[in-house]
């Protein structure tokens, strides 16, 4: 059968490679034009690489977790009609050999059916012994297996002979064409955090779409120990280990910046075989050394660096080794920000967010001193003063520290950016910004407040110059002609490259921003 090899696409932005974090199809299957064949997270953002080829998977290249560089080689697609004439779809379903196409897709979907219908645990019962086709592409069948096991589950063949009983299909392995809604990125991740196959989950929302909700329950549905479909048995009744549901809940982030907390796990033990129950398997981690050979400590875990938080090492590490930053702040009185925003509402009806206001104010800032719109091309030895703004918002999530932006920020008034924000804050909160909004911005606004602190002397965003912080706004004592009254204080932090400008206009910048804070209906007149 010929084959046709789909590399890692270029995902754009420079990206040069991926972390695989699960198939969606397994050897055997038919597959369509655009069908998603992997799930892969790349510096960026987690997303689904579609097939452009169609027919059926003959290898996939690489394991769950493992990472693959644009340009290598991630599945193998055969010739369906190919296929088809010559040795049946490929599709082997254990305990039946090969199949025609259709006919293997009617039968996949008969076994799933068979498998969700099991209510009850049952002993593993060998079936008859099917014979192997006559066929060179039947001598040594591909043990079809669910899509989200762990690598060490999927044994690339198994003797033709083999006694064997039906088993359930992974998600991945319905019927060509068929379409489960598109769930999204928080969701998948919170099923694969605790072992959950989304095509087993009932769905409560719009088009039977699973939410979170849904998992939540599913996870605790699975706390309880149960027999899992047994696996089939080898010629020497050698066991494959079954990848189960890692049960517990995950309590989501409410806000930009609100840690995910996920609770204890526990998984039951999965029938093995007739008489044999074996421990579950819960997919390859790291292996920890006993002690730390520095400290002498115990290790608790160890965790590989890899996905966002790899990517913003990578940054933070660079913009450390290549600019001289240097900070400046001061303390702003915002009582009258505080008190103007409650007349100020947005599309929605509702009070415009502070930080739209501080954006709008940035955005002027930027026009009086462009110095601090800028990047430094250190191959050319130039300074690049960039025409217009894309402002970043720096947000912290359950994949870690993302800063999208808001494209032509100098063109929207404040309700504009309110809308800009909400809808970047949120698509960031659950993993659907897009690369080209991750990477696009030219000046970062850092809103420190929602962490309960007042300010940091940050690491600015490379290849930015600069990152203007807003922290806490508390009650303090404030002299106010003349006399000690209560005021809403806060304070603006500015670290900025030293490269690009001196302290004159830095903190010329700052307090452009500083008295606009003090007094917003004089300087909203002056915009």
């Amino acid at each position: 059968m010929s084959a046709q090899v789909f590399t890692l696409p270029d995902l754009g932005e420079g990206l040069t490679e991926a972390e695989l974090v699960r198939w969606l199809v397994a050897d055997g299957d038919t597959v369509g034009v655009d069908q998603p064949v992997a799930e892969v997270e790349t510096a960026k953002a987690v997303v689904e690489v579609p097939s452009p080829y169609a027919g059926t998977v003959l290898s996939r290249h690489g394991a769950e977790g493992e990472t693959l560089r644009v340009g290598e080689p991630l599945v193998s697609v055969g010739d369906a009609t190919e296929a088809a004439g010559d040795a049946g779809s490929g599709n082997v379903l254990i305990g039946y050999g090969t199949t025609g196409g259709h006919e293997g897709a009617r039968r996949r979907r008969r076994a799933v059916k068979r498998a969700s219908a099991a209510a009850t645990p049952a002993a593993a019962t060998p079936a008859a012994a099917t014979p192997a086709a006559a066929t060179p592409a039947a001598a040594a069948p591909t043990a079809a297996v669910p899509a989200d096991a762990p690598a060490s589950a999927r044994p690339s063949a198994v003797p033709a002979a083999t006694s064997a009983v039906p088993v359930a299909t992974s998600a991945a392995d319905g019927a060509p064409g068929e379409r489960r809604p598109v769930q999204s990125p928080v969701v998948r991740r919170l099923a694969r955090d605790h072992g959950i196959d989304l095509a087993t989950v009932e769905g409560t929302g719009p088009g039977g779409m699973v939410l979170r909700h849904d998992v939540a329950v599913a996870a605790a549905r699975a706390a309880a120990p149960t027999a899992a479909a047994p696996p089939p048995a080898a010629a020497e009744r050698a066991t494959v280990p079954t990848a189960t549901a890692a049960t517990g809940t995950a309590a989501m982030a409410t806000a930009a910046t609100g840690p995910t907390a996920t609770g204890p796990t526990a998984t039951g033990p999965t029938a093995t075989g007739p008489t044999a129950t074996g421990p579950t398997a819960t997919g390859p981690t790291p292996a920890a050394p006993d002690r730390d050979p520095r400290t002498g400590l115990a290790v608790r875990e160890v965790v590989p660096l890899r996905g966002v938080r790899r990517a913003v090492a990578e940054t933070l590490t660079r913009s450390r080794a290549e600019i001289p930053e240097a900070t400046t702040w001061v303390d702003v009185d915002a009582t009258d920000l505080l008190a103007l925003r409650q007349q100020l509402t947005g599309a929605d009806g509702r009070p415009v967010g502070l930080l739209a206001i501080l954006a709008r104010f940035v955005v002027a800032g930027l026009a009086r001193f462009p110095e601090l719109n800028a990047r430094v091309d250190t191959g050319s030895a130039q300074i690049v003063h960039l025409d217009g703004v894309h402002l970043g918002i720096a947000a912290q999530t359950d994949r870690g520290l993302v800063v999208p932006s808001v494209a032509d920020a100098h063109r929207l008034g404040m309700r504009g950016l309110d809308t800009e924000i909400r809808r970047l804050t949120a698509a960031a909160r659950d993993g659907s910004v897009t690369a080209a909004e991750l990477t696009r911005g030219s000046f970062t606004l850092n809103n420190y407040g929602v962490l309960g602190v007042d300010g940091s002397a940050a690491i600015i965003n490379h290849p930015e110059v600069a990152m203007l912080g807003v922290g806490r706004v508390l009650p303090r004592p404030w002299v106010v002609d003349g006399a000690v009254v209560p005021r809403s204080i806060t304070q603006l932090s500015l670290v900025f490259d030293h490269r690009v400008c001196d302290g004159g206009t830095a903190g010329g910048f700052l307090r452009f921003v500083a008295d606009a804070v003090e007094s917003p209906l004089s300087a909203l007149a002056d915009l």
